[in-house]
């Protein structure tokens, strides 16, 4: 089938990677130049594990390519997806106007039937929102679909290829048909494609991404909890995660969620509670309970130096929102550095992936490290804000050389508690006693 994608951030690159890995012509259309100059030539431009083998093998058989023609990209397409960024507006609502200029846009060039398939991440309504934008100016028979990305990033291509559900709202029956012989491929074990009306596809983003992201907020209240009460977060969360009511997943508490998604989408989803006058109470702490837990590590650090941070220097483990990603939006690191250096102290950061994109947010005010170890040399104590598998498991002996004191901050709950106290460390991390 030959497929569109417009937009080629990180939900239409791995889309349109993976809809050409299953035999899909595909082209992918984006208005900056650099971008798609990189993308033809086979320079990928995001950091997702297993997408670059795939990207650069379609793209030498010639089944994906890149344009910044919409005209030329959409003309013998039969689906466009608009994979475009929805970013959250002053009031916190998401806002549409990429999506609909493009639809716009398509309104103009459209010669044929199509299905226009909404690929962001979208308040409930955008379907019905495009079809008028493109009505604008094409009178001809089109569908507008809502197809929700579930992916997480890190592992995206896996999601992608072997969906554990795929969500699809039209109320078409030929767009259906389109949709599930698209899909097929990705299916074949059984996964269901679910069908429903565009509203109900909508929502059912916001409302997934909504309740993980309560899951993190209410296992990090539970941590809190357990720090005044002596108790230990991760006998609570194992106790709870093996009841299938609740399950294992989303139980681990740290320093607060980031990325893409969870922050915008529960902002998204309060904002439209309120256009139709209701209250999201439990979304609104949910909200308030991360902007806290990110924060959570200063003042233990403060308490530990006696409230003087000044000149102190501090090695910072993990930059990126979460392992296995380059992604710093709304990561729990940027609000560390920021919180530390107002507070008169350095910091030397290590990440595997994120280095190259702080460096654009935070510039001189930190330095950046080659390595984890290098990262500790003369450190008061070292951080750890994201997971990284290489930070689990490193070797003490090495540290042991390099920080100036046996103190460790941890932020994601990566060492055990035993071994860290066999060390001589004094260790502080969430939830847990020591």
């Amino acid at each position: 089938m030959k497929i569109a994608v417009v937009g080629t951030g990180y939900v239409g690159l791995v889309s349109g990677t993976c809809f050409a890995e299953t035999g899909n012509q595909v082209t992918c259309i984006d208005i900056d130049a650099e971008k798609v100059a990189k993308l033809a030539s086979g320079e990928i431009t995001i950091y997702e594990p297993g997408l670059e083998k795939l990207f650069l093998r379609n793209l030498k058989e010639g089944r994906l390519k890149f344009t910044t023609n919409l005209v030329e990209g959409v003309q013998d397409a039969k689906v466009v997806f608009l994979a475009l960024p929805t970013p959250p507006g002053e009031d916190g609502s998401a806002d549409l106007k990429y999506v609909l200029g493009v639809s716009r846009e398509l309104g103009k060039i459209l010669t044929e039937y199509k299905v226009i398939v909404d690929k962001s991440t979208v308040p409930v309504g955008t379907a019905e929102k495009v079809r008028k934008a493109i009505a604008e100016n094409y009178n001809y028979e089109f569908d507008v679909v809502s197809n929700p990305e579930f992916l997480r990033e890190g592992v995206a291509v896996d999601d992608f290829m072997k969906p554990d559900r795929v969500v699809i709202g039209t109320t078409s029956d030929r767009a259906r048909k389109v949709m599930s012989d698209l899909y097929a491929p990705y299916v074949r074990q059984g996964n269901p494609v679910i069908y429903m009306d565009e509203k109900s596809a909508e929502l059912t983003k916001y409302a997934a991404n909504s309740f993980l992201a309560t899951k993190i907020s209410f296992m990090n209240e539970v941590a809190q909890l357990c720090e005044r009460l002596g108790a230990d977060v991760d006998m609570v969360r194992r106790g709870i995660g093996s009841d299938d009511r609740i399950g294992r997943r989303f139980l681990f508490p740290g320093i607060g969620y980031g990325g893409s998604c969870f922050p915008k989408d529960v902002q998204a989803l309060i904002k439209s509670a309120e256009e139709v006058e209701y209250s999201f109470q439990i979304l609104k702490a949910v909200e308030e309970v991360n902007e806290a837990q990110k924060l959570h590590l200063i003042p233990k650090i403060k308490r530990y130096f006696n409230d003087d941070l000044k000149g102190k220097h501090f090695a910072l483990w993990g930059l990126a929102f979460k392992p296995n990603t380059d992604d710093i939006r709304e990561a729990p690191a940027l609000y560390l550095i920021e919180a530390l250096t107002a507070a008169g102290a350095t910091v030397s950061a290590y990440d595997p992936e994120a280095m190259p994109n702080v460096k654009r947010v935070v510039g001189n005010k930190i330095t950046f490290a080659e390595s984890q170890y290098l990262a500790l040399d003369n450190a008061d104590a070292l951080i750890i804000a994201t997971e990284w598998s290489e930070f689990r498991t490193p070797d003490f002996e090495v540290i042991n050389t390099k920080l100036k004191n046996k103190v460790i901050f941890d932020g994601r709950n990566v060492f055990d508690i035993q071994q860290i106290k066999e060390l001589g460390y004094h260790y502080e991390s969430i939830g847990r006693p020591f």
